[in-house]
């Protein structure tokens, strides 16, 4: 109880998680290594919460160790650490408040102990018997306590630790807040009131397109009512921009294509008479196809032309993907059903690691093929997963069961009886096939392609920029941008929804530099400005320019309760049925169901063991306003008309079953003790954050 008591002295913030569990929030794991030094005042500020810095190459730093070589996309990673940076501050405010902390006995444990963190299991697991490595973590802090470890893997190591504190002190957290509900009787006994209660009701339903538009007369006043009714969903926490963009699809000409295909043909006739298919390939940057697949694998429309084609035939130039293709029959055979096979395990999880399992793998196979030791032998003393002990024997596997360079191996590639080498997520194997199945001798074939994407040659993006320039350069307005846009039939102009001064993502243009820089002009720009440059999107794989994109900045939302201009087009709709509502239930008032259907055309339907916990009608919906009103009513009684989500009811109680006498109280008190504290930790940062003063200032460096 003195924790307790403890906990509720700290601040108001644990009482608004106890109140507003519905708030969404996630965890992210600590990404720095805990340094404080650098947050001195004369270091480029970040941000600021509650007072304490981020600093901008602190923050950098931590990305470039994390990410080394990373190809994720740059800017949700960057969120990703932002909100680590800001969640590490919060909780450790919290913590220190409270005396929590990690002891440096308790950090060695959780590293390296029998019950290892979360992060060192994720980190250390065996992918295939999802236990610690602990060979790897024991060479790791032999490396610490010897000072052999390498600078880089120190940093990262570093950085580590500050993620297994931040961690264990989350749960510490968590766990002190999670154990501080309590539900008293009269929560129990009301919650399985709710459960028990029932009502079945006869109801008509009248929907809002009842009435039409035209029938209705807005004022501003209806508009600045409804956003003061509904202020807490329509308040901007920052202020917000609206973008108006026109996007110039870039796509091949005719020309583009004759020439692709012109050249590709030259390619299929002398595919044919090629001697030497594996040198023909690599010279025209072919594809070689090591696996065999089935008929039902391949297009169906070029199936059978293919599938038909001799040893050495070519067939095409064909249309597939937005490419041109050209295949040929290498080598046609029966296919396995499953396979039998073995092998040894080097485990791997970097290029060094890798190096070294391959050395040891080659050794193994050297010493197996010379009858030096037997597989059986090698595979117990050198095995790295559970077949250690079975000799390393996989048993039977069918087509896709193992992973897929596995699997190609084994299926297309390898003999029985012969050893090979072959590298995987999970590591290095040395693998023997020692069985396979033949029961449908299902025909297989591999196949040598030739590809030709078709796609706008130099040329062809080249005019297509200097047509957008020149709209651009008659643009000096949003307003001319639209004049300008509405003469062209390729490209329409499209408005964002509004969007935050940190954000990357931008309508169908998705993430990127380029909608990162569009965002980041917008919040430096004017309103109804332009941006004078030509945004350039490219294919990401096929390296060629496949949008222009023209930029404008259309509305600035303040933030705060927004005027009505700024939200009227969002807004219409939902004002326009508000008054529909109020002039159909004024039409409905007073009189019967059957009254009601006749005169609207509407049907009565029922509703049947609708309980207050569980307020939706079948075929309709949540229509929280009619539930909240039909449980004042008994039975026989008609309500007054009721505005609803999606139309106005009037309903009629046919039976309103009185809830039952509350029973297993202490199980119900269990019951909602425990989801209330499973919800603590996905709810805990975001309470935090609500409640904290943030100085965002990243958009000024990225």
């Amino acid at each position: 109880m003195a924790l307790i008591s403890k906990i509720r002295q700290q601040g108001s913030w644990i009482l608004i998680i106890l109140i507003a569990l519905g708030l969404g929030g996630f965890i992210l794991m600590d990404m720095t290594s805990g340094q404080t030094s650098v947050f001195g005042s004369s270091q480029p500020v970040l941000a600021k919460i509650n007072g304490q810095k981020i600093d901008v190459n602190e923050f950098n730093r931590t990305e470039s160790i994390l990410y080394s070589g990373s190809t994720s996309d740059v800017f949700a990673r960057r969120e990703n650490i932002w909100n680590y940076f800001v969640e590490k501050i919060l909780i450790s405010e919290q913590t220190d408040k409270l005396g929590l902390g990690v002891s440096r006995a308790e950090l060695l444990d959780l590293q390296f102990g029998l019950e290892p963190s979360p992060v060192i299991t994720q980190r250390f697991g065996d992918q295939t018997t999802g236990q610690v490595n602990r060979e790897q973590l024991n060479q790791v802090r032999q490396m610490i306590e010897s000072n052999t470890l390498e600078p880089q893997m120190r940093s990262y190591w570093a950085i580590q630790e500050g993620e297994v504190i931040k961690e264990r002190l989350q749960r510490k957290l968590t766990s002190l807040v999670a154990n501080g509900f309590y539900t008293p009787n009269w929560q129990a006994e009301l919650l399985f009131s709710e459960g028990s209660g029932f009502l079945n009701f006869a109801y008509v339903k009248v929907p809002f397109d009842n009435i039409d538009n035209s029938e209705v007369s807005l004022s501003d006043q209806d508009y600045e009512d409804y956003i003061e009714k509904n202020k807490k969903k329509y308040t901007n926490k920052e202020e917000r921009r609206k973008i108006a963009y026109a996007i110039y699809n870039v796509f091949p000409s005719k020309a583009d294509t004759a020439d692709i295909y012109g050249k590709i043909s030259v390619l299929a006739d002398q595919f044919r008479s090629a001697s030497n298919d594996t040198s023909f390939i690599e010279q025209n940057r072919g594809v070689m196809s090591p696996i065999y697949v089935k008929k039902s694998e391949i297009n169906p429309i070029f199936a059978d032309s293919i599938f038909n084609l001799p040893k050495g035939g070519v067939f095409g130039p064909y249309t597939e993907s937005g490419a041109y293709r050209v295949v040929k029959m290498i080598d046609k055979k029966a296919l396995p059903d499953s396979v039998k096979s073995r092998h040894i395990l080097i485990q791997a999880s970097d290029a060094n690691s890798a190096f070294l399992a391959q050395k040891t793998i080659d050794s193994l196979k050297q010493v197996i093929e010379k009858g030096e030791a037997t597989f059986e032998a090698m595979a117990a003393q050198f095995g790295s997963d559970a077949t250690s002990t079975k000799g390393g024997d996989l048993g039977y596997a069918a087509p896709g069961q193992m992973v897929a360079e596995y699997n190609d191996l084994i299926f297309f590639q390898a003999e029985s009886g012969k050893l090979y080498t072959v590298t995987t997520q999970f590591g290095v194997h040395l693998v023997e096939v020692t069985g396979k199945k033949f029961d449908k001798n299902e025909i297989g074939i591999r196949i040598a392609s030739l590809v030709s994407n078709i796609i706008p040659s130099e040329a062809t993006q080249k005019d297509a920029y200097n047509r957008v320039s020149i709209i651009l350069n008659k643009s000096k307005s949003v307003a001319d941008l639209k004049a300008n846009l509405a003469k062209n039939k390729d490209i329409k102009l499209e408005t964002s929804t509004p969007m935050g001064k940190n954000e990357f993502f931008l309508g169908p243009l998705g993430a990127g530099v380029q909608s990162r820089d569009i965002i980041r002009w917008a919040f430096d720009a004017d309103l109804e400005s332009v941006s004078p440059q030509v945004y350039v999107y490219r294919d990401e794989n096929l390296y060629f320019d496949n949008k222009y994109v023209l930029v404008g900045l259309e509305d600035v939302i303040e933030e705060g309760l927004p005027a009505v201009e700024k939200i009227k087009k969002e807004i219409e709709a939902l004002v326009i049925n508000e008054k529909k509502g109020a002039l159909i239930a004024s039409k409905m008032k007073g009189k019967s169901l059957e009254s009601l259907a006749s005169s609207f055309g509407e049907p009565i339907d029922t509703a049947n063991g609708i309980t207050f916990a569980n307020p939706v009608i079948a075929g309709v919906g949540s229509e929280p306003k009619l539930l909240g009103k039909l449980f004042r009513y008994n039975t026989g009684d008609i309500t007054v008309p009721v505005v609803g989500n999606s139309g106005v009811y009037v309903a009629k109680i046919i039976t309103k079953a009185a809830p039952s006498a509350a029973t297993e109280l202490v199980t119900t008190k269990r019951n909602l003790v425990s989801t209330y504290r499973s919800q603590v930790n996905s709810k805990i940062t975001q309470v935090l954050k609500d409640g904290a003063t943030i100085k965002d200032n990243r958009s000024k460096f990225f």
